[in-house]
């Protein structure tokens, strides 16, 4: 398995600093966050959803966009994924991102599904629906420009396990939509063991996601109840049992990436990379 970082974790770093850190820990992909930095966030200091310093803009030229291009090759990177926050029905921003995909020579992108809450005033079926036929598009499109679709497994979405990602995109052709599974994003919502999800996926499964999430109690109710939240947590000590899902991965004979999105922020970005290519070497024996 190879090694990946997506940007969205590296707020610090701009892309040529990225690719200088990313090649000197030992990986070979770059996953290419895909979103503008707000005019009032970039005095901030960086951050990971804010001033994000490694993050192509979708309004700029294609002279600036080539410049990731650029940073990754000169380090003998693969531009693995342009990763956008496109909504659902948007096929006008779904195929900008694609077409910056295929100028910068990326092989995915991140599609759009519907979100789903407690608090949603549209029903389970009808979001599915909805998003079925957006994915319709999508895929027309993908095929077009040679860049395939994944679908993140993700809390609070209508496809928070493999298994919901799996019924999303039956009947898809999986090489031109498949799913990121995220072990991380499903200690929020979406949990199934991990084995049995890689197996449900089968040709659908197209990256990995590498970060970790835990469950802390909160106040306890007058009727007894206790209030759980779940926040990020380091790679090595969240609820993923990296080793187990690994294993799973190596059972399925999975050789793709493993991608890094560490939000715990115990190391700075430089010795989050080198750490997390330490450990899933270690991890892959």
């Amino acid at each position: 398995m190879k090694l990946s970082v997506f940007t969205v974790a590296t707020p610090d770093l701009t892309p040529e600093q990225l690719a200088q850190e990313a090649k000197a820990a030992g990986l070979q992909g770059i996953e290419w966050r895909y979103k503008e930095v707000p005019e009032g966030a970039k005095g901030e200091a960086p951050s990971f959803w804010r001033n994000n310093l490694c993050s192509i803009s979708p309004f700029a030229g294609d002279e600036e966009k080539l410049r990731f291009k650029a940073a990754a090759e000169s380090e003998g990177l693969v531009s693995l994924s342009v990763t956008p926050y496109v909504g659902v029905g948007d096929v006008a921003g779904t195929e900008e991102v694609l077409r910056t995909a295929k100028l910068i020579g990326a092989s995915f992108i991140r599609v759009g599904i519907a979100g789903y809450t407690s608090a949603s005033t549209s029903t389970y079926p009808v979001l599915f629906e909805q998003t079925r036929g957006f994915l319709q598009e999508a895929a027309e499109l993908c095929r077009q420009y040679g860049v395939k679709g994944l679908v993140e497994t993700h809390h609070n979405t209508i496809a928070a396990s493999a298994s919901a990602a799996r019924r999303l995109l039956d009947g898809f052709d999986p090489d031109v939509l498949g799913v990121l599974y995220d072990p991380g994003n499903m200690v929020h919502e979406g949990y199934e063991q991990y084995r049995a999800g890689i197996e449900m996926l089968g040709p659908y499964l197209a990256h990995v996601h590498v970060k970790n999430a835990k469950w802390l109690p909160g106040e306890r109710a007058a009727e007894g109840t206790i209030a759980w939240t779940s926040s990020w947590a380091p790679i090595r000590e969240g609820v993923v049992n990296w080793k187990t899902v690994i294993d799973a991965l190596k059972s399925v004979g999975y050789d793709g990436y493993l991608g890094v999105e560490d939000f715990s922020g115990q190391y700075d970005s430089r010795t989050m990379l080198k750490e997390f290519a330490r450990y899933m070497h270690e991890l892959n024996g």
